[in-house]
């Protein structure tokens, strides 16, 4: 971890980055963190859907 790599907090923006998950490029707001996994929450159109994804695999937007 560099010193200017930011950090994923509850609240942030993030977008899916790992090429082979069906979410890569999904954009969402982290909703809790537990250990080293994120629950984040996607909306899209007249969906929603919760998540938990590894943070080495999310990106600060």
């Amino acid at each position: 971890m560099s010193n200017s790599e930011e950090i994923i907090l509850p609240g942030s923006s993030v977008i899916v980055n790992n090429p082979s998950s069906i979410y890569n490029g999904y954009k969402g707001f982290v909703q809790r963190i537990t250990e080293r996994k994120a629950a984040v929450l996607f909306e899209g159109g007249n969906w929603d859907k919760l998540l938990t994804i590894p943070l080495n695999e999310l990106d600060l937007i």
